[in-house]
């Protein structure tokens, strides 16, 4: 049995709402706006039909071996997300790079994804 989920105060500064999530639903619907589409944030048909399904075919297994996650080898999970790095999308594309290149990507597993998506996205889950 799940344990039951707790409530606490929403984490974006002077909100007095409580929340079962990190941010009230107003705050969570304010960040998904702030953060676009994936159309708008350059994930188009390139992202779908190039780079991530060569990454994933290339990477099939989690290659995340950050520290923070708890793990030092490689995590071995099923890969479900083809992650930019080391380079963000953005920084490949300032670089005048291709950011749908697949060396430009690796594959991960949901869980070490959204650690790094929390980590380092401007707009994040955890800002």
């Amino acid at each position: 049995m799940a344990a039951p989920q707790r409530w606490r105060v929403c984490s974006v500064p002077r909100c007095p709402e409580y929340t079962q999530h990190s941010k009230c639903d107003q705050h969570r619907r304010e960040a998904e706006q702030q953060r676009g589409s994936a159309r708008q944030r350059g994930y188009g048909r390139d992202h779908e039909q190039r780079f991530r399904p060569a990454v994933l075919a290339r990477d099939p297994r989690c290659v995340c071996t950050d520290e923070e996650h708890g793990h030092g080898t490689p995590c071995n999970a099923p890969s479900r997300h083809a992650d930019h790095h080391p380079h963000s999308r953005r920084e490949l594309q300032a670089a005048g790079l291709d950011p749908n290149d697949p060396k430009y990507g690796r594959g991960l597993c949901t869980s070490c994804h959204s650690r790094e998506t929390a980590r380092h996205q401007p707009g994040g889950w955890n800002r």
